[in-house]
């Protein structure tokens, strides 16, 4: 029998959303939320004996001693393989995940296996370290998930040959493997061309990196005359969140003018977003919209003048392609509106 050790976040052990992202490692015996899916895919094959759970705010706050404990509980178990996640888009789990992961893979030289989707940040940090089972954008695909992570930690438990990313189903890690292919090179390429031509989907054999370089704008000469906009993805919205932006993978950005200086910001606004701890935004959300500092600032004369509107969304497990369009529209109704600069704040 194959030992495993899980390890998952505060959310999927169902200890709590944000507001229990600062929980402290602990170790489990026996299985813990998404392992029944894990063990279900597993069969007689393997068991998880152990679950290791963690907050995302705390390991992303104390990595170094969460790495220490995390470490210690899998010294006392010695499993035969360490699964993580699977995280799927959420930015500290992934990190998290790939942190562990690669952690424990280098300690004890066991294989070590997580699930993430292609835009989440562990991913881009950790796909060349690990394995990294590709997932779906949401939890909504743990179905199809845990047997894919399921399959390829008993494939590096057995010590099964790892084959390419396209047939295993891990994301690529920049290794390259010699396989045959049924159909010959000039035949694939003409049926890609067929189908790309046709407005059909295809996947090409050679994906091109896309770098995503923007050219520094030219500096403000002189900031007294500069008009000011403030973009956040803090998820700052007026009380009741009218437009119902979404806490995680946002659909949408919120445009709205500012309440009056000397309003008490707790009665004005709050936060949509679900990624991180929304008390502190809650109680003064001039934390992640400096409209104040600003006014000051255009009181003083520093800055020529602010404009009426932000513009506001939550980056929680928003895809880059939806983040790239909020931001092209933004930054067109800010051209158009005289805006020469622009405070962008995150979280």
């Amino acid at each position: 029998m194959i030992k495993i050790v899980h390890y998952i976040n505060q959310f999927y052990a169902g200890i709590g959303g944000e507001e229990m992202a600062d929980h402290k490692p602990e170790m489990r015996e026996g299985i813990v939320g998404p392992g029944q899916a894990l063990m279900a895919a597993f069969g007689d094959a393997a068991q998880i004996t152990h679950t290791i759970i963690c907050g995302d705010s705390f390991f992303a706050e104390n990595q170094a001693d969460a790495t220490a404990t995390i470490l210690g509980f899998v010294e006392q178990i010695k499993p035969d393989v360490f699964i993580a996640g699977p995280a799927f888009n959420a930015g500290r789990y992934g990190v998290a995940c790939g942190s562990v992961a690669k952690a424990v893979q280098e300690k004890f030289e066991i294989p070590v296996v997580t699930g993430m989707y292609e835009e989440n940040p562990g991913a881009e940090m950790f796909k060349d370290s690990v394995y990294i089972i590709a997932t779906k954008n949401s939890a909504s695909g743990m179905r199809d998930a845990a047997p894919k992570m399921a399959n390829f930690a008993l494939k590096l438990a057995r010590g099964e040959e790892v084959k390419a990313s396209i047939i295993d189903g891990y994301l690529p890690n920049g290794t390259r493997l010699n396989f045959f292919e049924e159909k010959r090179g000039s035949e694939r390429a003409v049926n890609m061309l067929l189908k790309k031509m046709a407005g059909k989907p295809f996947t090409t054999e050679f994906p091109m990196p896309a770098f995503d370089r923007v050219a520094p704008a030219a500096a403000i000469k002189d900031l007294s005359k500069a008009r000011f906009a403030i973009v956040t993805s803090g998820g700052i919205v007026p009380k009741g969140n009218p437009d119902r932006i979404e806490s995680s993978s946002a659909s949408k950005y919120g445009e709205y003018e500012y309440a009056q200086i000397g309003s008490t910001p707790q009665d004005v606004y709050e936060t949509a977003h679900g990624g991180y701890d929304p008390v502190y935004a809650n109680v003064d959300s001039y934390r992640v919209l400096p409209y104040d500092v600003l006014f000051e600032l255009q009181k003083e004369g520093k800055i020529g003048s602010i404009h009426p509107k932000y513009y506001t969304t939550t980056g929680n497990g928003t895809a880059v392609k939806s983040s790239a369009a909020f931001g092209q529209e933004i930054a067109e109704k800010l051209l158009a509106d005289g805006v020469n600069a622009v405070i962008l704040t995150s979280t």
